[in-house]
């Protein structure tokens, strides 16, 4: 095989669906991942191929508060995972295991780009590419009415809804079951008894459920204190009407290296305005102008990591809100971090249009 040039078709429209130019920004770069369902993308400088870029580097530069317009030029990393092109199979092999990358390119001495080994064509599709593997509780709000998703919900709990071959909440653990999260702590209260039952008779041994359970609605983080003493160390929140299609592990080195004391997962989404926008100045003298803007904001996804002691800041049997958590934690000037994902990362499927949109997925 020629080594300078591709010459395999499958391979070169792969690359070519993974590829983005440098000047593309964080933003573009972001929905190309999306795009393309991948978290790894090949950066080319013309037809010259310069480096990769991958979630991970755009997540810590929208932590460093970088603009999302800003070139990814200037967020690469300056010693990217690459192979040589006279290194063994063997060794590329093995470098893609511990790293789990999910492409890696391999390069002449000129940096040229001569080939490329996808995730898919190296390792079998039970290999997970799931690196580090985290034993954390996991606590699911799963008490609410579900009122988004009547009348559906006024005979089902809103975690018994299916959705693809079992239930939304199954669709939840399993996400945390690939990480090696089997403690779950659930919390119950509209149609709680038919979700104690469902559990019983579900016989799956990759769950160990645990269940508590508020006497009155306590709002999204009240039921909480039935928790003190029950969970010391490091634990996940989530909702009960999402999906979260992201590296938990990273998520969780984020809070940890941050040293953070609540973690607030979210999502970045964008909104285009179908009209120019105008800005204003006194006596209504025209600053700017501009067509169709495009405006990004960061969504509470619903999901969360937590250290224990914040247990014990939620006062006993009383209606919080998980907003009004975050406030008191914030008042004392307590460390709180936001982890972004990108938009096709959060599947909100606690309303009907969502729901209906989400509905076939499998695990």
């Amino acid at each position: 095989m020629d080594t300078e040039k591709f010459n395999m078709d499958d391979k070169q429209k792969r690359v070519k669906r993974i590829s983005i130019s440098f000047k593309a920004s964080i933003l573009e770069a972001l929905k190309k991942m999306d795009e393309t369902n991948k978290r790894l993308l090949l950066v080319f400088e013309n037809e010259q191929f310069i480096n990769v870029i991958s979630i991970g580097d755009l997540q810590r530069a929208i932590i460093n508060n970088i603009s999302l317009s800003t070139p990814i030029a200037k967020v690469l990393r300056k010693n990217p995972r690459l192979s040589k092109q006279n290194e063994s199979f063997e060794i590329i092999k093995n470098r893609m295991l511990e790293y789990k990358t999910e492409c890696m390119p391999l390069v002449n001495e000129k940096n040229k780009l001569v080939d490329i080994y996808f995730w898919e064509d190296v390792f079998s599709s039970a290999e997970s590419r799931i690196a580090n593997k985290l034993n954390l509780p996991v606590v699911i709000m799963a008490g609410g009415k579900g009122s988004r998703l009547w009348p559906l919900t006024n005979m089902l709990p809103k975690p018994l809804i299916p959705i693809g071959e079992n239930t939304i909440i199954e669709q939840i653990m399993d996400r945390f079951v690939n990480i090696g999260c089997q403690n779950f702590h659930l919390s119950l209260n509209y149609k709680g008894e038919m979700i104690r039952q469902y559990f019983k008779t579900l016989n799956n041994t990759k769950y160990k459920v645990s269940f508590f359970e508020e006497e009155k609605p306590l709002g999204t983080a009240g039921s909480l204190y039935l928790l003190k003493q029950k969970i010391n160390k490091t634990f996940f929140i989530s909702n009960c009407d999402i999906l979260i299609e992201e590296d938990y592990a990273e998520i969780y080195k984020y809070h940890k290296e941050s040293g953070n004391e609540l973690t607030i997962v979210a999502a970045l989404r964008h909104f285009s305005i179908p009209y120019g926008t105008i800005e204003t100045g006194e006596n209504g003298t025209l600053l700017s102008l501009t067509e169709k803007p495009e405006l990004t904001f960061k969504i509470n996804s619903g999901m969360y990591i937590m250290e224990p002691h914040i247990l014990n800041e939620i006062p006993d049997d009383t209606f919080m809100h998980i907003t009004e958590l975050i406030e008191k934690i914030k008042n004392r000037s307590g460390k709180i971090g936001v982890f972004p994902i990108s938009a096709k990362s959060w599947k909100d499927i606690g309303a009907w249009k969502d729901y209906l949109f989400n509905a076939k997925i499998n695990v």
